[in-house]
């Protein structure tokens, strides 16, 4: 890897990549970079207030994507895939920005160890599951995609804390929730091609969730907070919609997210308060 003299060069290239597999591609090179040593220092190159994306796929409101079901199809497993690949897409980019825009905020050097980390497993997730979509003969880009998993990233551009507690604490623990199911809609279906995709995103992801949480801890420590009542105060102000049941208690167990640290959580998100 050359051409990026520190990591917020690097992040802000991959921010500013528009072909996704391109942009995969460099993000796991930047972060191999970073392993490697090849880039060693943060720097501080301030990031996009959006990524660049390519031409397709056709970007809608959330409420305006059509319904899914069943993985029996294929094409309804196209669109699941294809869904999924549009978060990793979007998990690359918020990895990055994370790492670009807080460089300055003072964070021990092992949390940016962690979010390239991150960055390099969800690049690796893309390009896992684009490949898949080649395999049934689809790519991503050919279906609509919703435009709302942005919209985190800026609600929380000006708060790290803000940023940990709604993007791998909501975002990213939701992903917990809901990927066991869809492995079992493709295992029933057949496809152990896509359904083990999904096993190895759900591995890393509880990863990346324990990672959110762990950081998050510290500057509640550091700031001499709660952390439990924090993020509800957090999750409350930034993010939009109500958390939804049921968790997989389980994984949130394995990332070190326990059910009394968000006992509670649909009464404060439907409360309205």
């Amino acid at each position: 890897m050359t051409g990026f003299a520190t990591l917020t060069e690097g992040a802000c290239a991959v921010l500013g990549t528009a072909d996704a597999r391109s942009k995969a591609a460099l993000s796991r090179g930047v972060a191999r970079a970073w392993r490697d040593g090849a880039l060693a220092d943060i720097g501080g190159v301030t990031p996009p207030d959006r990524p660049a994306r390519p031409d397709r796929p056709e970007l809608l409101a959330p409420a305006k994507m059509p319904k899914r079901r069943s993985a029996g199809s294929d094409t309804t497993r196209i669109a699941l895939l294809h869904a999924l690949a549009h978060i990793e897409l979007n998990a690359v980019d918020l990895a990055w920005d994370l790492i670009a825009r807080f460089a300055s905020s003072g964070m021990p050097r092992a949390f940016f160890d962690d979010w390239v980390a991150v960055a390099d497993e969800e690049g690796l997730h893309f390009l896992l599951v684009a490949d898949r979509l080649a395999d049934l003969g689809a790519g991503y880009g050919d279906l609509p995609a919703h435009d709302g998993l942005w919209e985190a990233a800026t609600e929380t551009a000006h708060d790290l804390m803000a940023r940990l507690a709604i993007v791998p604490l909501v975002l990213e623990a939701r992903g917990l929730d809901v990927t066991p199911g869809m492995i079992r809609r493709f295992d029933g279906a057949g496809d152990t091609a896509s359904a083990d995709i999904l096993r190895t995103i759900l591995r890393d992801e509880i990863g990346h969730v324990a990672a959110g949480k762990r950081w998050f801890d510290w500057m509640c420590d550091r700031t001499r907070n709660d952390s439990a009542d924090m993020w509800r105060k957090l999750v409350k102000r930034h993010f939009r919609g109500a958390l939804k049941p049921p968790f997989n208690l389980e994984a949130r167990e394995k990332a070190g997210f326990p059910p009394d640290f968000h006992d509670g959580l649909c009464a404060v998100a439907d409360s309205g308060s």
